[in-house]
């Protein structure tokens, strides 16, 4: 499959979902939005991949580029074809299809998390009923789209996954997680700000350890959610 991936920010990628999707054969074809990259022809790609981003789904006025992309999304969900959205890329599902998202009624979430299934969904087929995954997000989704159905739960944020119909799903937490993510991230101003308003100043050193001592059980949980996604997709 050709699996196209809009990306906001050039540090928020695929992540440990590139190794296993060029693994099986798949090729990944990133457009950097925020850079001005134009959204090529969706009928030449297989499969929708929506990654993370440091602004808001509100912030059109600040990225004209979220108006073509949401309509991109509401063709693209609209069409019946497969998309997974992490974090932004959730929001930006959302939206797109006509839920609402605002900024996170608690602190925000940022650090390592457990989320809890609900229901039971194919992306997390083989997976335990509580996950352990990482988080980084001010802003949450406040009601879903129509006909959309909840998979993922916690305490700080109700929306931590949702799916639409049987080919898209939202996932609020990053299931993409590398070995590096977490330290590139912690690099942004937007993303350092929320880290030390949640954990307090110099906290990052006390995240990277946590990160690192999580990471087998973070990378084991991306390649079987990416698995069932591509399983999904292909069929």
């Amino acid at each position: 499959m050709k699996i196209l991936v809009f990306q906001h920010v050039a540090i928020e990628h695929a992540g440990s979902f590139r190794e296993v999707i060029t693994a099986q054969g798949h090729s990944l074809h990133p457009v950097e939005l925020d850079e001005g990259e134009v959204i090529p022809p969706l009928e030449d790609y297989d499969a929708l991949l929506v990654m993370g981003g440091p602004m808001d789904v509100w912030e059109e006025a600040a990225h004209p580029w979220l108006t073509a992309e949401k309509a991109a999304i509401r063709a693209w969900v609209g069409a019946g074809r497969p998309y997974l959205g992490m974090c932004f890329g959730a929001q930006l599902l959302a939206e797109a299809m006509g839920g609402k998202v605002g900024p996170m009624q608690t602190a925000p979430e940022v650090g390592m998390s457990q989320v809890r299934q609900v229901g039971a969904a194919p992306l997390f087929a083989g997976l335990p009923a509580q996950l352990t995954c990482f988080q980084w997000h001010g802003a949450e989704v406040n009601e879903l789209p129509p006909g959309a159905r909840l998979i993922a739960t916690n305490e700080a944020c109700r929306v931590q996954g949702f799916a639409l119909g049987a080919h898209a799903y939202g996932l609020q937490f990053h299931a993409e997680l590398s070995e590096t993510t977490a330290q590139e991230w912690a690099a942004l101003p937007e993303y350092a700000a929320a880290l030390e308003a949640v954990n307090g100043p110099g906290s990052l050193p006390r995240m990277l350890a946590e990160v690192d001592a999580n990471i087998a059980g973070l990378k084991t949980l991306a390649r079987r959610l990416i698995l069932n996604f591509l399983e999904g997709a292909s069929a």
